[in-house]
C-alpha cells in the first residue's frame, strides 16, 4: 500500500525527521486557513498516488492569497495522470541550498535492504542513476545486525557530504531506516533531502516522501489510514477488490478470468500478441459459483467489450462450481460477445459440459495458444 506524500510525512515527523511547516486542504478554503497560519509563500501539492507531478503541473508556488485561491480552484478541478485531485499538501516554501537523495528498499536478488544517497535529489533520481551511476551510491544492510550512525557517516563521505553536515544527514538516514523497518516497507524514500540556506550550518528539511508498506504487514503495522480500498481510484479495480479478486485495468476489448497470477500473465501476454486485454483478474485460491459470477459481472463492465477468454485450473478448486457462475451470469444477462473457456484439472469433463450448455466456446487442449488462436477466429483482429 503506497502513502500520500502528507501520510508519509506524518511517519517522517514521528520519526524525528525535520519535515515542513504543512497541511492538508480539501477544498480551496481549507488551502487559504492554512496558508494564512503558515506564511506566504506556499507550496501547493496535489495528492495523488502518483509519481512525476511536478512534471504533471501537480506543485505549484504561491505568494498570495489570489494566486492560491486560482491555483487550488485549477488543481482540484484538475487530474493527474489520470487520478483525480482531491486533496492539496499545502507547505511552507523551503529556501533550498542544495538537494540530497536517500531512499531504502528491499534488493530483489538478496532479500536485503539496500540504502541508496545521492547529490542528485529531485525527480530526475532514475534518470541520474541510469547515465551517472557514480554520482548514486548504495550499501547492503544486515537486517540481523541493522544501521547505525557510524555506517551512515561511512555512506555518505563517499558521496562526498562535507564534514559540518555529515552527522545532522547521517542521524536522518538512520532515522529513516528505522522507520523503513517498523512499518515493513518495500521503500521509503526522501526526494529530496534540503539543506536550507538560512541553516547551512544545520538546517535540513524532508521535503517529499513516498513510502510503500507490504501489504501482508498491513494487519501488524498500525496506522491511522484510510482502508485501501479507499485508495484505489479506478472504480473496476476498486471493484475487484470488493469482491476479493485481483483486478487491473487495461486499455484493450479482450476481458480476461484466470485462476491464478502466473496464469493470468501468461495469458494476457499470449493474447496480447495478437489482440489487445482489456484487464488482467485472477480469481486467487477459492473458485466458487457465485465468485465466477461476480467476476463475469466484473469483467462485463468495460465498455465496448469484444470477447471474453477464461482460462483456469482445477487442482482442489471445483471448476465445475465457477463453471456455473459464468453460465447462470451469460443467461441472466443475455450475454451475445464471445466467451472462449480453456478448463482443466478438477472435473474438467463436467466443466465443459456446463459451459458448452452455455453457449462457451470449450478448448480442451493444454496449450493456452490453441485457445487464444481459437478466440481470434471469432474475432479477428481490430
Amino acid at each position: 500500500m503506497r502513502l500520500h506524500e502528507h501520510e508519509g510525512l506524518d511517519i517522517f515527523e514521528s520519526a524525528g525527521i525535520p519535515v515542513p511547516r504543512r497541511g492538508v486542504a480539501g477544498n480551496t478554503d481549507d488551502a487559504l486557513i492554512i496558508a494564512g497560519e503558515i506564511g506566504y509563500p506556499v507550496v501547493l501539492k496535489a495528492q495523488v498516488l502518483v509519481g512525476g507531478r511536478g512534471l504533471a503541473g501537480g506543485i505549484q508556488t504561491v505568494t498570495t492569497p489570489e494566486e492560491l485561491e486560482d491555483a487550488a480552484g485549477k488543481l482540484f478541478s484538475a487530474e493527474i495522470k489520470g487520478l483525480p485531485v482531491r486533496k492539496l499538501l499545502v507547505c511552507e516554501k523551503a529556501d533550498i541550498h542544495s538537494e540530497l537523495y536517500m531512499g531504502i528498499t528491499i534488493d530483489g536478488f538478496t532479500g536485503r535492504p539496500v540504502i541508496v544517497v545521492s547529490k542528485e535529489g529531485g525527480v530526475h533520481i532514475e534518470e541520474t542513476a541510469r547515465i551517472a551511476p557514480d554520482k548514486v551510491i548504495s550499501f547492503y544492510c544486515d537486517p540481523a545486525f541493522g544501521f547505525y550512525p557510524y555506517q551512515a557517516r561511512m555512506l555518505l563521505r563517499r558521496l562526498g557530504i562535507v564534514e559540518r553536515l555529515l552527522a545532522i544527514c547521517a542521524d536522518v538516514l538512520v532515522r529513516l531506516y528505522r522507520a523503513f523497518v517498523q512499518y515493513e516497507a518495500l521503500i521509503a524514500e526522501i526526494n529530496p533531502l534540503v539543506i536550507l540556506k538560512t541553516g547551512y550550518q544545520g538546517g535540513l528539511l524532508a521535503i517529499d516522501s513516498v513510502i510503500e508498506i507490504d501489504n501482508s504487514a498491513l494487519n501488524r503495522v498500525k496506522l491511522p489510514l484510510p482502508e485501501m480500498i479507499e485508495r484505489i481510484e479506478n472504480p473496476l479495480e476498486r471493484k475487484g477488490r470488493e469482491i476479493g479478486v485481483t483486478y487491473v485495468d487495461l486499455g484493450g476489448d479482450i476481458g480476461i478470468i484466470s485462476s491464478g497470477a502466473g496464469l493470468g500473465m501468461a495469458t494476457m501476454d499470449i493474447i496480447g500478441e495478437r489482440l489487445r486485454p482489456a484487464n488482467f483478474l485472477e480469481t486467487g485460491g477459492g473458485i466458487t459459483e457465485e465468485l465466477l459470477y461476480k467476476c463475469m459481472e466484473l469483467v462485463m463492465m468495460k465498455i465496448d467489450l469484444r470477447a471474453i477468454f477464461i482460462n483456469v485450473y482445477g487442482g482442489i478448486n471445483p471448476i465445475h462450481e465457477g463453471a456455473r457462475g459464468v453460465v447462470r451470469y451469460i443467461k441472466e444477462h443475455n450475454v451475445t460477445i464471445p466467451i472462449v473457456a480453456k478448463a482443466l484439472g478438477n472435473h474438467q469433463e463436467e466443466t465443459w459440459e456446463i459451459l458448452r450448455a452455455g453457449g462457451v466456446h470449450v478448448v480442451t487442449e493444454a496449450p493456452t495458444e490453441i485457445a487464444v488462436a481459437r478466440l481470434f477466429e471469432l474475432v479477428g483482429a481490430r
